[in-house]
C-alpha cells in the first residue's frame, strides 16, 4: 500500500526526476496524470492556491507537498508510520 499519490503530467521534468528517485529507493506510490483524469485538477489546484503545479503529492493523512525533495518525502513517510 502506498503512502501517497503523485499528481503529475507526462511532460513534467520535475515529476520524472522525483519518480526516478522514488523508484530507486523502492518507495511505492500511486500516480495520477492530471491531463488524463480531469477531476484530479481540482485536487492539485486546492493544494496549490489555484495553480496546477506538479508534482503534487497528497498523503494518506490529507496533507500535500508540491515539488518536494526526496528527503522531504522520506521525512513525511516516516512521520506517517
Amino acid at each position: 500500500m502506498s503512502s501517497f499519490t503523485m499528481y503529475t503530467t507526462p511532460w513534467c521534468g520535475y515529476c520524472h526526476r522525483l519518480k526516478s528517485q522514488l523508484d530507486r529507493e523502492g518507495i511505492s506510490y500511486d500516480v495520477v496524470d492530471i491531463e488524463q483524469v480531469p477531476e484530479a485538477v481540482q485536487i492539485v489546484e486546492s493544494a496549490n492556491n489555484g495553480n496546477q503545479t506538479v508534482p503534487t503529492l497528497v498523503y494518506t493523512d490529507g496533507t500535500a507537498q508540491t515539488n518536494p525533495s526526496l528527503a522531504q518525502v522520506k521525512d513525511k513517510i516516516a512521520s506517517l508510520a
